[in-house]
């Protein structure tokens, strides 16, 4: 039992906290910007249990469709669905149980926001499937990646729904064009830490026929990654300007900035080592962003 525990907490990548972190931190920043301030216990656990299990459900899915390319790239030939220590079955029903417990939190918002996650879910099953046909999948990730913000502003701003009051034009109403303008940036975000990803595997995946924005960038690479940071860092202060949230979060970004610089020394060489580095840091500079956006709105 402790053995199969053991592979079922590899299969989730419990050991490499950096993937849920990349997920929660917008989160939680569009959380505090739409309650314009302290959300509140309930939906700070929904959202942090709600993450860490989807992104954990995600893992299953990605290790199952990505099972054949797998067993040929280094980094993932030891993944306990493709060496065939865990079954697809296995895999799939772990991933269906941590799905639906995700599921249970968010039955405990409002209407709204359970209607809202069915379409996170469907952007979540696709993208596995991505690497296949899409010249830049890291699009796709990056809008699984960055869909807890408008889950978030719809969590907050559809409290008083009730399911007769949920149509079209309500569940549009309750997602402000700030929320699609954040996802909308944090979009370049993803684009640059999994284009640094992407650049550990170039090689093994030019060499299976895999898609990545790495292999689309080509020599491009590091300069275009640069460009993602720098239009997410200037588009959600831009965005957030209105909020008026003063020195503390200026300060935040200007330290953002400075570790997106620190990723291009690590990046120039292209190495391995480096690149995955770079990788595995990105969850500092979310981290950075969400203090900055919390303590401006404490102080404010």
């Amino acid at each position: 039992m402790r053995e199969r525990l053991a592979l079922y907490l590899d299969l989730i990548r419990w050991n490499r906290p950096a993937g849920w972190l990349l997920l929660l931190w917008p989160s939680l920043a569009a959380l505090w910007v739409a309650a314009d301030g302290w959300p509140g216990w309930h939906l700070l656990a929904v959202f942090v249990l709600g993450t860490v299990l989807m992104r954990s459900a995600g893992c299953c899915i990605n290790d199952v469709a990505d099972r054949e390319f797998d067993r040929h790239v280094k980094r993932t030939a030891e993944r306990p669905v493709t060496r065939g220590a865990v079954s697809v079955r296995e895999a799939l029903l772990v991933g269906a149980v941590l799905a639906l417990a995700a599921f249970g939190l968010v039955l405990t918002t409002n209407p709204a926001t359970i209607v809202w996650s069915f379409a996170g879910l469907a952007v979540t099953l696709m993208y596995p499937y991505a690497k296949r046909y899409v010249s830049m999948p890291q699009a796709v990730l990056g809008v699984a990646f960055s869909f807890g913000i408008p889950l978030a502003f719809v969590a907050v701003g559809g409290a008083r729904l009730t399911w007769q009051d949920i149509h079209l034009q309500t569940l549009n109403d309750v997602v402000p064009m700030q929320a699609w303008g954040l996802m909308l940036f944090n979009l370049f975000w993803v684009l640059a830490y999994d284009t640094e990803y992407a650049m550990v595997d170039r090689d093994d995946d030019l060499r299976i026929g895999m898609k990545t924005s790495a292999i689309t960038l080509g020599r491009h690479d590091v300069s275009a990654i640069m460009a993602f940071y720098a239009v997410y860092l200037c588009g959600w202060y831009g965005l957030l300007a209105s909020e008026k949230l003063g020195g503390a979060w200026t300060f935040a970004l200007c330290l953002a900035a400075l570790q997106a610089v620190w990723h291009f020394l690590l990046i120039l060489d292209r190495s391995r080592d480096g690149c995955f580095r770079a990788f595995r840091l990105n969850h500092w500079l979310g981290g950075t962003v969400f203090a900055g956006i919390a303590v401006s709105y404490a102080l404010r």
